[in-house]
This record gives structure tokens, C-alpha cells and sequence, in this order.
């Protein structure tokens, strides 16, 4: 069914003890869901006593594969696409044991960014100390920010879809390859799949101003004579320290020679405020 290029093989390590969740990043396109769909299918050919189609595997007894992919919602039940991801989601969490396979994802896509990137976090924390053994999982992911949890859980590593960059294109490897990236290269895809330039360029440029830490959208500068600064920069979006680094920024503008006590007293006021409703 390949047409244009050649499938690429990969190389896929799971055991209980160093890599029981791989947690995969890398943009759309690049191969993600394919390696997931590659394993969860060799596994349950083996199940069955099948020949499968690689140079070598050793595969143990799978009592179940749970599997969480695509995007589909259930319109005459009245469930919305996240509502119906939550359930196929909880499904897992509620009967999953130490012998199966999951195969999940973009958990926490179809809502707000903070809500999913918890909500995928807490599940993949679930897995990995599952009855105290956790089980064997592949979990594909947009939020970078899930590769942190290597720091702190053992048996979790990081993998990703090597591409290159040329002139602003990218060009998809198919590699699987260790460690994680900070990219998504989502604006590239939008422009293989004909989205006009200038709209690409517009959102070059909001999306460096929304990482600058303007998040009000009548803020955003229409300007766009700055837009070819913008194509020579890598712009990604941190969850966890955009709030932090706007307050430094802000206190980094304050000239404490020139401030009165009052002065003083209320920038403190304004910065526990804004804090507050941020919170």
C-alpha cells in the first residue's frame, strides 16, 4: 500500500526492567503511530502461533493488547471525541495487567493543553507503577514535556522519529532513534499539506510571540516585517516555565534605585495578584 518510498524497519525494545514505557515523540507524518501499529500487530501474530515478518524477535505471553489510537467521536451516544478517548483510556487503566501491551496514542489531545498534558502524565505514572511491576508500553506523544519523566521513574525511556531540516522543509527518516526532541515541526507539515505561505508565515509569528509570553490574542503584533527573524529561530512551546519566566522578566525591568517604599509595595501587590490568577 506504500506508494513513493520503501517501509523502514525499527527496532523495538521492551522488558520490565530498563524499557517498560518508551515514550515516543516526533512530528506528524514521521512514523509514530506506524511503529506502534508495527509492534501491537507482531505481538498478536505471535500470540496466535503466526510467522511473523522480522529478522529476530523475542516475544513473551501477552494476556491482553489495549490500544488507544485514532481520533473518533461517538455522535449518536452524545460522546465528543475526548469523552470517547477518556473511556477507552480508563478501560486500560481498570484491567490492564503486568502481561499485556498498550499502545497509546496523543492521550489528552481533544482537550485544553494543560488539562491533556496532565491528564497523559498521570496516566503514564499509573503504568509505570502498576501493582508495583507496571507493564509494557509504547506511548506516543506531542507533549515534549513527557520525556521528564526518565528523570524520575526508572523504567521509562525516551525515543524518537529522526527527520532532517532543509530550506525550511523537512524530510522524514523513519528512524526510530534514542532520546527525545523539542519539536513537533507542525508548521512544515501544514505547509506539505498546501496551507498558503502567508498564512504559515502568520503563524511563525504568533506562535513566537505566544512562547514570548503573549498569550493575549489582541496582543499580537499584525505586523509581519519581522516574520524572516522568526524563520531562523526554533520555536516550541514550554508548559511548565512560560508563567515563571514572565515574572522574571518583570522583575527584571524594575529599577530599584528609582522605587519608593509604596512603590515597592504595590509591584508586590500586582506580581501576588497575578499569581493568584494564574493558580
Amino acid at each position: 500500500m506504500i506508494s513513493g518510498e520503501r517501509f523502514v524497519p525499527n527496532t523495538v525494545r521492551l522488558d520490565n526492567h530498563e524499557n517498560q514505557i518508551l515514550i515516543i515523540t516526533g512530528p506528524n507524518m514521521a512514523g509514530k503511530s506506524t511503529i506502534l501499529r508495527q509492534v501491537a500487530i507482531l505481538v498478536m501474530m505471535t500470540q496466535m502461533g503466526s510467522f511473523i515478518p522480522a529478522q529476530k524477535a523475542s516475544i513473551g505471553i501477552t494476556d491482553r493488547i489495549f490500544t488507544r489510537v485514532g481520533a473518533l467521536d461517538n455522535i449518536s451516544a452524545g460522546q465528543s471525541t475526548f469523552m470517547v478517548e477518556m473511556q477507552e483510556t480508563a478501560n486500560i487503566l481498570n484491567n490492564s495487567t503486568h502481561q499485556s501491551l498498550i499502545i497509546l496514542d496523543e492521550i489528552g489531545r481533544g482537550t485544553s493543553t494543560f488539562d491533556g498534558l496532565s491528564i497523559a502524565w498521570a496516566v503514564a505514572e499509573f503504568l509505570h507503577d502498576l501493582k508495583g511491576k507496571g507493564v509494557k508500553t509504547l506511548f506516543a506523544t506531542h507533549y515534549h514535556e513527557l520525556t521528564d519523566l526518565s528523570l524520575t521513574k526508572e523504567r521509562v525511556k525516551n525515543y524518537n522519529i529522526s527527520v532532517k531540516e532543509w530550506n525550511d522543509e523537512i524530510i522524514f527518516l523513519r528512524k526510530m532513534v534514542e532520546g527525545g526532541t523539542n519539536r513537533s515541526y507542525g508548521i512544515q507539515v501544514a505547509r506539505l499539506a498546501g496551507i498558503p505561505e502567508n498564512v504559515l508565515k502568520r503563524a511563525k509569528k504568533i506562535l513566537s510571540q505566544i512562547e514570548h509570553g503573549d498569550h493575549c490574542v489582541h496582543h499580537v503584533s499584525s505586523n509581519l516585517e519581522d516574520d524572516a527573524l522568526i524563520e531562523k529561530g526554533h520555536v516550541q512551546l514550554d508548559m511548565f516555565h512560560d508563567h515563571e519566566s514572565r515574572f522574571i522578566r518583570k522583575l527584571q525591568e524594575v529599577d530599584i534605585s528609582k522605587m519608593t517604599p509604596i512603590d515597592a509595595l504595590n509591584l508586590l501587590n500586582e506580581l501576588t495578584q497575578k499569581a493568584k490568577d494564574l493558580s
